[in-house]
């Protein structure tokens, strides 16, 4: 078995940190304003509020409207989004170089598709540079075409066909597997949390006549906690999540057993596209998803 690993290109490595810090950045942000509007609600329930509680209620939407300002201008999700559009393109495109697929097929000399590949990676980002210059510059000085790349693209086809098995097929499967279950429990967590909180207001609302001599009830926090529920369900898509990554991992199973019947180079060229291609299905999906919010 060949315990190598590939090391992506430093464009790669930029790609993902922009997407995954652009991504904190965002559901922070999402988090911060909907704790505000809680603590909010809870605020408007005193029916005469001092100075003191005015000006702190004041603040708080002086607060919300500077996190909606900030939010606009940066547009964190735009480079989650491309971020990770564009780390999955290199991706894809590597596991090509490496296991001498089409377009980077075998040839006399690699540093032909070596060359190829460097130019594949300039018009990649050519393509991207609207996201350019916030990449963050840690890996810049690293390499874009990677020595492990070279030395497992130089194995023999019975080893690129184990290694593409094992570090791609296996690990990628197991990976929307696994996903796939945790969007489902997310969802089902976020459901349980929106109808306890239904269910507090129906009781409420139910014991409220019995007891007039109360002036204050906290309808209005609960209002909108579960507003924010919904909507923390529907920027996160757990339902949709779990579908999709489902419906891939079977897909890619069905794949995976044409393996084992492939013993040309060319055979397993178009394995690996076809492999490719439902990975890049899967994420250029994710994209459209996250743009529909």
């Amino acid at each position: 078995m060949i315990e190598k690993e590939i090391k992506y290109p430093a464009l790669y490595s930029g790609a993902s940190d922009l997407s995954r810090k652009s991504q904190s950045a965002y559901l922070w942000l999402l988090r911060m304003e909907y704790s505000l509007l809680i603590v909010a609600a809870f605020f408007s329930m005193n029916q005469s509020p001092g100075r003191i509680m005015g000006y702190a209620h004041a603040f708080i939407f002086v607060a919300l409207a500077g996190l909606l300002i900030y939010r606009s201008k940066t547009k964190p999700e735009q480079d989650w989004y491309k971020g990770r559009a564009l780390a999955e393109s290199i991706k894809t495109s590597t596991w090509r170089y490496c296991m001498r697929a089409s377009p980077f097929g075998d040839v006399a000399e690699v540093r032909i598709r070596r060359a190829e590949f460097r130019n594949h990676l300039r018009e990649i980002l050519q393509a991207n540079r609207h996201i350019g210059d916030r990449i963050p510059p840690d890996s810049a000085a690293d390499d874009q075409v990677t020595s492990s790349m070279d030395e497992v693209r130089a194995l023999s086809l019975d080893s690129r066909k184990e290694f593409y098995l094992k570090k791609r097929i296996k690990e990628q499967r197991a990976w929307y597997a696994s996903k796939a279950g945790y969007n489902k429990k997310c969802s089902r967590r976020w459901v349980v949390c929106c109808v306890a909180t239904y269910g507090l207001a129906i009781a409420l609302v139910t014991i409220r006549p019995a007891f007039p001599e109360w002036s204050i009830w906290p309808f209005e926090p609960l209002i909108v906690l579960a507003s924010s529920i919904i909507g923390w369900m529907q920027i996160k898509k757990f339902n949709e999540l779990n579908s999709a990554y489902t419906l891939t991992a079977h897909e890619i199973g069905i794949i995976q057993g044409r393996i084992e019947e492939i013993d040309s180079e060319e055979d397993f060229s178009d394995f690996v596209n076809e492999a490719e291609l439902a990975f890049s299905r899967e994420h250029t999906q994710w994209v459209a998803r996250q743009n529909s919010i």
